[in-house]
């Protein structure tokens, strides 16, 4: 009997040193964090959830499963003040379906523009991935304001640092303390999904933080954070120092529908979506004036704003600064109305987020004015001054491939907010740094008449964060499963088949085509037989 119970005794601590019992959620705001301080840890019952209101947005309630709801603050300089919380299902019982319990792993929530807001909805925010079964967290990276606002950042730069860097690793460390503390046990693996500036943190995370996570997906990526406000710029420049260069947004549905008639049969499909815009030779000339100036034409001084914009900002010796945008994305909702136009085309969030990013960012002074901006000079300058905080464009990304990370990025082809092929030369120079093992690490993903993020007339629903449509777990219908089944199962993605709805409100307006998602440099070929609006009827194939 003595040798059965001190065989006992011995398994009891040898469970201890393995195992920690689980801290309950009221008794989080005690925890210690260092330079984090838990404000409140409350558990929520389940049902409506009043989300709080983020800048410039309304208020909105959302039914959630049960959780415990931590908010903290981060302090690691004193001029830091990083809001984050941290979401934790209720129960870590359960398969991490909607509602049953943790799933036993951790969600980073990411942020658009210049942040300022904790993300709390069920577009890629708490909310969703809560909802999927993640414990998961969101940052205001270090200021509260709405997101196209940098007003905080003006005389501030351990705030710029927070918002460059520093908020989103941090809040990653404290996360995965709370949930240690919470279940008792540490998170089985760690995810980062978002788009835009999300992006931008994401592949921050990659490079200078590869411990952070295991798998991230990294969707249209700010990652050159100066050279896109001078490109901004250099539209805005080209657009407003001529008022005769003004294109008015009611012109972009013709400059769109002459770009589609000159490139969209090249994939051997007539959709109205130009699936390689790169090797579109769209002359923009067919639409000069022949009469009056109408919505369906342009000057010859719109049509040399136009081939600005499209070549992208050089210098006066002819040096390319940064890639341009690419035909076929000009009009709708989400296309060059509300990013180069608006309007007045000093009213377009291309231009609050070049006078914003300038002034109270890169040259700290309020009183900037674009139209005093140099490309030859200005450009390097403002490499020089914010480059090393705000760019994301280290290639190396061997620390993250020897922990054994994977990342994912993808692009819509039709974005009229970030040039696309900027994040091709991303890729391609990341891949050439990781060598013959590339493959083995990061994955590229373009999407065809995609506009930012999402909308546009391609196929814009492919499940790139947990909870976002389509919700099959399906890893060929669903990035981040495809993301997961990599990290976990060693199975690497191929092709991702995307979804276009009949409408925005989604799945419950039915499906109007589907397409598969190719893994970069292959591109999706209709295979000749079957609808050409089913993804089964294409195959990818080299270009």
């Amino acid at each position: 009997m003595r040798g059965v119970t001190g065989a006992l005794v011995l398994m009891g601590v040898l469970v201890g040193t393995n195992a920690r019992a689980a801290t309950p959620c009221a008794d989080l705001k005690s925890l210690p964090l260092g330079d984090a301080t838990v404000t409140q840890s409350k558990s929520v019952e389940a049902g409506p959830f009043a989300v709080p209101a983020e800048p410039g947005a309304p208020a909105q309630s959302i039914t959630l499963p049960a959780f415990c709801r931590v908010q903290g603050v981060i302090a690691p300089t004193k001029d830091s003040h990083i809001e984050f919380e941290v979401w934790l299902p209720a129960s870590a019982e359960g398969s991490g379906a909607a509602g049953s319990g943790w799933n036993g792993k951790y969600q980073g929530v990411g942020n658009g523009g210049f942040a300022g807001a904790i993300q709390y909805g069920t577009r890629g925010g708490l909310a969703s991935a809560l909802i999927a079964g993640y414990a998961a967290s969101s940052t205001d990276t270090g200021h509260q304001a709405n997101a196209i606002d940098a007003r905080w950042a003006l005389g501030h730069p351990e705030k710029i640092i927070d918002y460059g860097y520093r908020a989103v690793h941090e809040t990653a460390e404290k996360a995965k303390i709370i949930i240690r503390a919470f279940y008792g046990e540490a998170a089985k693996h760690s995810y980062f999904s978002s788009c835009s500036n999300g992006g931008r943190q994401a592949l921050m995370e990659a490079q200078r933080y590869p411990a952070d996570y295991d798998g991230i997906i990294a969707g249209a990526p700010a990652a050159n954070f100066t050279r896109i406000l001078t490109g901004f710029t250099s539209n805005l420049l080209a657009t407003t120092l001529d008022p005769a260069s003004f294109i008015s947004a009611p012109k972009f549905a013709a400059i769109e529908a002459a770009a589609v008639a000159a490139c969209d049969a090249r994939d051997g499909v007539k959709d109205g979506i130009i699936d390689e815009p790169n090797k579109c030779a769209f002359d923009p000339s067919v639409l000069l004036c022949k009469g009056p100036e109408s919505d369906a034409c342009l000057t010859a001084p719109q049509i040399a704003a136009l081939r600005k914009i499209y070549s992208g900002p050089r210098t006066t010796n002819g040096e390319q600064l940064y890639p341009g945008f690419q035909p076929g994305g000009e009009a709708g909702p989400g296309g060059w109305g509300l990013w180069m136009s608006g309007a007045t085309a000093d009213r377009s969030l291309q231009s609050g987020f070049a006078t914003q990013g300038a002034a109270n960012i890169i040259f700290q002074n309020a009183a900037y004015d674009y139209k005093t901006f140099s490309v030859d000079r200005d450009a390097k300058a403002a490499d020089d001054l914010s480059g090393r905080v705000l760019n994301a464009i280290d290639p190396d990304l061997s620390a993250f491939q020897k922990r054994g990370g994977k990342l994912i990025l993808y692009h819509g082809w039709s974005d009229a907010a970030l040039p696309p092929t900027a994040t091709v030369e991303y890729y391609r120079s990341a891949a050439a740094k990781l060598g013959k093992n590339a493959d083995g690490a990061i994955r590229l993903y373009m999407v065809p008449g995609m506009q930012h993020c999402g909308g546009g007339p391609g196929a814009d629903n492919f499940g790139s964060a947990p909870g976002l449509a389509p919700v099959e777990p399906d890893p060929s219908r669903n990035m981040s499963a495809a993301l997961e089944r990599w990290v976990e199962q060693g199975t690497a993605p191929a092709a991702i088949v995307a979804t276009k709805y009949n409408s925005p409100a989604g799945a419950s307006s039915g499906v109007k085509f589907t397409r598969p998602l190719c893994t970069y440099p292959q591109v999706a070929r209709y295979k000749g037989a079957g609808s050409e609006n089913d993804a089964a009827n294409f195959a990818c194939a080299a270009p």
